[in-house]
C-alpha cells in the first residue's frame, strides 16, 4: 500500500475536515484517510462526506470511501420466495430502538468464516453516543422474546447509512432490512448505503454506483429534513 497519498488526521485536532473522496486510493480500493478520533461530529462529517470508518484491532482509525458504492433503494428490494414465506410465518417480532446496545454488541462478535471483529470497543462506545443523539439507529428481531437478529446504521436527512448485522437463526437480518426497507419507503427515504459489496445483499435487489453518483445523491439527500425524528414504531 502507498500511503503517501493518504491524509493524517491528529488525534488531538478535531477541526481537520476530510479530503475530497476523490483522493482516495484504488488499491486498497477506497482508503482516503487514517487517524483522528471517533468523536459524533466527526462521524458525522464523514458519513455525510460520503466516508465511513474500517479498522482491525491494533491499527489506526482508517477512512474509506469506495467506488463503486453499494447502494439499496428502499422501494427496490428482493424477496426470494423462500425469505417470503418466512416472513409469511410471523413467528417473530420485529422491533425498532428498543435494544441498540445488545445489537451492536451482536454485530461485534466474531463471524464463523472470521477470526475477528472490526467492531472495536472504542466504535462501539462511539456508535452508542450517535444513538443517544438520535443518528443511530437498531432494527431488532425477536422469537419468544429472544433476540435472534438485528441491524444497525446512521440515518442523516433521509439516507440511511447501514453498517452491520447479524443472525442467530436464518434469514432474521434479512427480515430486519425488508421491514425496515418497507419503512424507509414509507417515511421517503432515498437511499440505503450498503458501503461495499456482498453476494446476499446483491441478491436482495442492491446495487453498484459510481462515487460521483453516490455523493451527488448525498448532497441531495442528506440535506433534507427527516420525514421521520423517532424511530419508536409499532
Amino acid at each position: 500500500m502507498d500511503d503517501t497519498r493518504l491524509f493524517w488526521i491528529a488525534a488531538n485536532q478535531y477541526g481537520d475536515s476530510f479530503p475530497p473522496v476523490n483522493e482516495a486510493l484504488t488499491d486498497p480500493d477506497g482508503l482516503l484517510a487514517v487517524g483522528g478520533q471517533l468523536t459524533v461530529d466527526r462521524l458525522l462529517e464523514a458519513y455525510k462526506s460520503g466516508i465511513f470508518p474500517w479498522y482491525s484491532n491494533n491499527q489506526p482509525i482508517l477512512w474509506w470511501s469506495p467506488n463503486p458504492r453499494t447502494v439499496l433503494y428502499p422501494g427496490q428490494i428482493h424477496i426470494s420466495r423462500s425469505l417470503k414465506k418466512t416472513i409469511n410465518r410471523k413467528d417473530y417480532t420485529i422491533t425498532y430502538d428498543q435494544a441498540f446496545e445488545q445489537v451492536i454488541k451482536a454485530c461485534s462478535m466474531p463471524r464463523s468464516d472470521d477470526n475477528g471483529t472490526w467492531l472495536m470497543p472504542e466504535m462501539i462506545d462511539a456508535y452508542i453516543k450517535l444513538h443517544h443523539h438520535n443518528y443511530a439507529h437498531s432494527v431488532e428481531c425477536w422469537q419468544d422474546d429472544n433476540l435472534v437478529g438485528g441491524l444497525y446504521g446512521i440515518a442523516i436527512g433521509r439516507v440511511f447509512f447501514g453498517e452491520s448485522m447479524f443472525s442467530r437463526i436464518s434469514d432474521a437480518s434479512k427480515i430486519c432490512l425488508v421491514k425496515l426497507s418497507a419503512y424507509l419507503q414509507e417515511w421517503n427515504y432515498d437511499l440505503i448505503d450498503c458501503q461495499v459489496q456482498s453476494d446476499h445483499l446483491l441478491r436482495m435487489g442492491a446495487v453498484q454506483i459510481t462515487r460521483e453518483k453516490f455523493m451527488s445523491d448525498l448532497e441531495h439527500s442528506c440535506s433534507m429534513a427527516p420525514s421521520r425524528q423517532s424511530w419508536n414504531v409499532s
